[in-house]
């Protein structure tokens, strides 16, 4: 087991070497702010402008939703798997010092699992179930956060794999929030 682990982590470096070292100073730029957070603010607004505009009453629920999924998804990597798992990220890696392309300074020790790729993917996964049928360009919300989560490696604080797990920890939490949702619905608004 132990010499598995040690070829999927010994993978996930050299995958990130070669992701993180295709750099470019108009893309550090770039990254820099994709990777900030505040830069998503009115993408934010928007979609809550669009929910409310769409769903009208239901779009609480929507809300209430998103919320609920981000947070759970962030408790779950940021207070839970990090402290278990303890991985450093790339910039804070020993073995990777002097290799590692950071932009944007590298932020705590732990790394895995993202809690950026974990909260936007299930921010953007319960968006996109939730109105892909009433709004025609919403899976567009899933690039966003791909392209959100990626500024990360590029950046030097993730590993691919950190992306990755955070990804279907977010995934998940968005969808058992769906659940809940629908579940909701069904009980207080008798929508079948």
């Amino acid at each position: 087991m132990t010499e598995t682990v040690n070829s999927l982590i010994h993978t996930d470096q050299e995958l990130f070497l070669w992701l993180n070292g295709i750099n470019a100073p108009w893309a550090d730029t770039l990254m820099y702010w994709i990777t900030f957070k505040y830069t998503w603010i009115p993408l934010y607004v928007v979609l809550i402008a669009v929910s409310v505009k769409t769903e009208g009453k239901k779009s609480v629920a929507i809300l209430v939703t998103v919320i609920v999924a981000v947070v759970f998804a962030d408790k779950i990597t940021s207070g839970i798997m990090k402290p278990y798992f303890e991985r450093f990220r790339p910039c804070h890696e020993p073995t990777l010092a002097g290799l590692v392309h950071e932009v944007a300074g590298c932020g705590g020790s732990f790394g895995f699992a993202s809690s950026h790729a974990s909260t936007s993917f299930a921010l953007a996964t319960v968006w996109f179930v939730l109105l892909k049928d009433k709004i025609k360009y919403m899976w567009l919300v899933l690039a966003w956060a791909g392209l959100y989560s990626y500024s990360r490696v590029y950046v030097g604080v993730h590993y691919p794999g950190d992306i990755l797990v955070g990804a279907m920890v977010g995934i998940l939490s968005a969808w058992l929030c769906i659940r809940l949702y629908f579940i909701f619905l069904v009980k207080y608004y008798r929508i079948n």
